[in-house]
């Protein structure tokens, strides 16, 4: 992509009310629109960024034995009545509406309902188990406070994966395989070493549910670390869960986190209430036995920035950067022009993700400060200089010091 064809444009400042990092990065690099407290929209490059987030969950979850759907967000009050989370003094963070003939409608917070009703048409004997289900899906939650960018908003994107079992011994197992897929996910997105598995409240089914919490000063929650096990516990359970759940040593630091991923076993709440069941081997009507799975891409998105950019920008892993190369052309005599103009064909035809910030009229200094705003995992400098010296200038973000390399030899890089 040409950068002079962005209709985004950087920033020096972010709005005033941000106070977030992770806006006011990703508003000053064009990659987020704030419409309203805790609604964002996602611009050109921001899109990019959260769809490799979003195909690296769908690669996981598909590994692990998920099938897509996608559930409308419009929701029928009776189907939440039936578990009586219609209530707003059970849950206070609806977005209700109605229709022209007054009828009452939600906007779907979560999943658990509307897709047990949906499964009743589809699991009616134990041959019809396991199932997992798993949507991207657009939720609304009327938070009181939406002040932590797009770590916490009204509106967002979620992953939601549902689990359908026979038995609780079968759910263990899936539990599990969901575990290692959330590990997957957060390794491949960058957070790996710094997110935790973390032992949290269990609700109604289970003594813990589970917690994936990313280390950052700037997290909402507080979580007590055992860094030889690599797991966490949240302070809401300190009390209850004095050590290590894994390995009870006392040893445990307490540090700010914020939650990027949760899994629930909920049991047959949901079946019971709505009358989801399966006939065993039997003939008898057995309740089906179900798990929540859920991650905010737009929230990973937002603890990335906060957790890994710096003092000038944001520094993207590769796996999640809009490209792998900003191309940066310093000068617009025809000698750079023309390097940098192959530079990009060459990148563009052998695959490589590429922005090229072709733009004229801006000073090597605003073009640089751009380049580390955007946080692109290597730059690739065309000047004047650079072609002096013998070719193109190499640069990886988290790295200070650059090497020129020949035009000719610039493909091998990415072989």
């Amino acid at each position: 992509m040409k950068q002079s064809q962005l209709f985004t444009k950087t920033r020096r400042n972010a709005p005033k009310d941000e106070v977030s990092k992770n806006a006011e990065l990703l508003i000053r690099g064009g990659y987020i629109h704030k419409e309203i407290a805790g609604v964002y929209d996602y611009l050109p490059l921001g899109l990019i960024a959260l769809n490799n987030i979003v195909s690296i969950i769908r690669e996981e979850m598909n590994a692990a034995g998920g099938e897509e759907v996608h559930l409308s967000a419009l929701q029928d009050p009776a189907v939440w009545e039936a578990t009586g989370r219609w209530d707003d003094a059970v849950v206070d963070n609806w977005f209700k509406t109605a229709l022209k003939s007054g009828t009452a409608l939600g906007l779907g917070f979560t999943h658990e309902e509307p897709l047990t009703r949906l499964m009743k048409d589809h699991i009616s004997s134990y041959r019809d188990l396991p199932r997992l289900v798993y949507q991207f899906q657009t939720k609304f939650r009327n938070e009181l406070r939406a002040k932590s960018g797009i770590m916490r908003g009204r509106e967002f994107l979620m992953k939601d994966l549902y689990s359908f079992v026979a038995t609780a011994e079968e759910h263990e197992k899936i539990y599990e395989r969901m575990k290692e897929a959330y590990r997957n996910v957060f390794n491949r997105v960058g957070l790996g070493e710094r997110t935790y598995l973390t032992y949290a409240t269990g609700g109604s089914f289970s003594k813990y549910s589970h917690e994936f919490q990313t280390e950052t000063e700037n997290g909402e929650d507080t979580i007590h670390v055992c860094d030889a096990c690599k797991v966490a516990v949240n302070e809401e359970i300190r009390h209850e869960q004095e050590t290590c759940p894994q390995c009870g040593s006392k040893d445990m630091r307490a540090t700010k986190a914020v939650e990027v991923g949760n899994i629930f076993s909920l049991g047959t709440k949901f079946s019971d209430a709505l009358g989801l069941v399966y006939k065993d081997e039997s003939g008898n009507d057995v309740p089906v036995v179900m798990g929540s799975y859920g991650i905010g891409p737009g929230r990973v998105m937002g603890t990335i920035v906060e957790v890994l950019s710096d003092k000038d920008g944001i520094v993207w892993p590769e796996s999640v950067a809009p490209f792998r190369v900003h191309v940066v052309r310093l000068g617009d005599n025809d000698a750079v022009v023309s390097v940098a103009d192959d530079v990009y064909a060459k990148l563009q035809n052998a695959g490589v993700p590429a922005l090229y910030d072709d733009r004229e009229g801006l000073s090597a200094g605003e073009k640089l400060n751009d380049a580390d705003l955007l946080g692109m995992p290597m730059r690739i400098v065309v000047s004047e200089k650079s072609l002096a010296g013998g070719g193109v200038e190499i640069k990886n973000r988290t790295e200070k010091e650059s090497e020129v390399v020949a035009t000719g030899s610039l493909l091998e890089l990415f072989a």
